[in-house]
């Protein structure tokens, strides 16, 4: 069997640079607060980043808060950076907020350097040099970027960066600012580059071609012992090259090696996500929801048998904290089916399984996402085992309150276990709260956690129908998704999360 890696970096150490906190906090309509960029900057550091931008701390009080914050940090591997310009109350910032890095920029292409900072290339040049000087008199480590890079001429590149060089700069960067490099040009750039230079060389690429990642590790091949990226790929316009995407290539298409312990990647998606509010596509490689999931019967199949006959194989969903999923609709085959029902301990025989699996594609061919709620159902009705499910929680009322002056907060009052319980909750919104209220109480004799949560429109208008999706896991690491459309989100949401609760706790009996 003939497999296409290439070998160019086998053994050879890359390190990554994360600037989620900085470019990535750029992505129009994010903002973080310092608490949450001070838990995902902990949670890079986790991960094993090893350099972390923690913002631009002259560009407002906030940035420079957070920097300074972030620096104080008692952080394991990653050091800390602040981006300045080349200038000195930028670099001033920086060094108040005792980063371990200074991360200096100017423009060096002449469409940016004409219109937008009106210098001749010598007074770009001396600028860069006083910048990196200022910093080094310091003690601190410098990174110099030359903004726009794959539009500046090679020529005045190798001169810019010889210059920085000469004068301590400690790593150069190479931006390809607005993502207009392919990755063939990449590699010829970075190589010019690396025969004019000696210190390290890095890369921070963009996204508006779909080329980041390509041309991030395009420049690794070159002699680029550094790559800039982001979390989820977040970042200006179409964003930077992501870090799963970057790291996980890196580890097993070309053999290199970097810190990180990407079992960990996946969590950490889900974290920037939550704080970010940009929702990943569910086809996004490596952490996307559908990254490992199959429904063609003949792509399941294959799965259930042998992983890799319908994934890399170089990379399994264990490596980067993911799940694979068998995913049932309109193109699910017998084996899936028979598999998720032996999940639940639904053992069905062969006329039973037929029947079964029929339904399951009448149900997906109307359009509907199939649950595993669903599935149950329609094995119960199939297998006349209706009667032997019992329900472990039952609702009897359910009430929010919201307002400006009030914190959302949710009272629930059901039956547990055959006993009448009374519990309230507050969360972020009426939802959060009435799904915290649940959660609390099932208390310890029922671990449960929610793993996944949907909500769909289904209909237009202010009454709109709304679909609430829920998954939820137990302590083995089993889940079950149940769906539940209603006017009301909040009570679709109670009533999802509450059946796929009974769902789950009576198969885990």
């Amino acid at each position: 069997m003939a497999f296409y890696f290439n070998e160019s970096l086998k053994g050879r150490k890359i390190r990554i640079f994360d600037t989620t906190l900085r470019d990535g906090e750029q992505t129009p309509g994010v903002a973080l607060t310092i608490d949450e960029k001070v838990c995902i900057a902990e949670k890079l550091d986790e991960l094993g980043v090893n350099v972390i931008e923690a913002g631009f701390p002259n560009a407002s009080e906030g940035d420079m808060a957070a920097t300074r914050t972030i620096a104080g940090l008692d952080l394991s591997t990653a050091d800390v950076c602040g981006l300045a310009r080349v200038v000195k109350e930028d670099v001033d910032a920086c060094i108040e907020c005792d980063v371990d890095m200074v991360h200096i920029f100017v423009s060096t292409s002449d469409v940016q350097r004409i219109h937008t900072i009106k210098k001749t290339r010598e007074e770009v040049s001396q600028m860069a040099v006083d910048a990196v000087e200022q910093i080094k008199d310091c003690g601190v480590k410098c990174m110099f970027s030359a903004m726009d890079a794959t539009r500046t001429e090679l020529s005045y590149l190798k001169e810019i960066f010889s210059r920085v060089e000469s004068v301590g700069c400690d790593v150069i960067n190479v931006p390809d600012t607005v993502g207009v490099i392919v990755p063939s040009e990449m590699y010829k750039l970075i190589k010019g580059i690396n025969s004019a230079v000696k210190i390290p060389i890095d890369v921070h690429c963009h996204d508006d071609f779909g080329l980041a990642s390509a041309n991030s590790l395009a420049a690794c091949e070159a002699g680029a012992s550094q790559v800039q990226v982001t979390v989820n790929g977040l970042g200006e316009r179409a964003g930077n090259a992501d870090i799963a995407q970057v790291v996980m290539s890196l580890h097993s298409m070309y053999g290199a090696r970097t810190t990180i312990r990407t079992e960990r990647l996946f969590e950490t998606s889900k974290l920037v996500e939550r704080y970010t509010d940009v929702k990943m596509p569910i086809t996004m490689p490596i952490i996307g929801d559908n990254a490992f999931a199959h429904e063609s019967g003949i792509h399941a199949h294959g799965v259930i048998v042998e992983s890799e006959t319908f994934e890399p194989g170089i990379m399994t969903p264990e490596m980067v904290g993911h799940k694979r999923r068998i995913v049932l609709g309109k193109h699910t085959g017998s084996h899936a089916v028979e598999q998720a029902l032996n999940v639940m301990d639904i053992q069905p025989n062969r006329e039973q399984l037929r029947e079964i699996l029929s339904r399951v594609k009448q149900i997906a061919d109307k359009g509907k996402r199939v649950t595993d709620s669903d599935l149950i159902a329609v094995a119960d009705t199939v297998m006349g085992q209706v009667s032997r499910r019992e329900q472990v929680i039952a609702l009897k009322e359910v009430s929010v309150m919201t307002g400006n002056l009030i914190t959302p907060t949710a009272a629930i009052k059901a039956i547990i276990d055959d006993q009448e319980q009374l519990a309230a909750h507050t969360g972020v919104g009426t939802v959060d709260a009435a799904l915290k209220t649940l959660e609390s109480m099932l208390g310890e004799r029922f671990k449960v956690k929610i793993k996944d949560f949907r909500i769909e429109a289904i209909s237009g208008g202010s009454d709109a129908l709304a679909e609430v999706t829920i998954g939820v896991e137990d302590e083995t690491g089993r889940m079950i998704t149940a769906s539940v459309a209603r006017e009301d989100i909040v009570m679709a949401s109670v009533e999802a999360f509450v059946v796929a609760i009974n769902h789950l706790l009576s198969i885990s009996r």
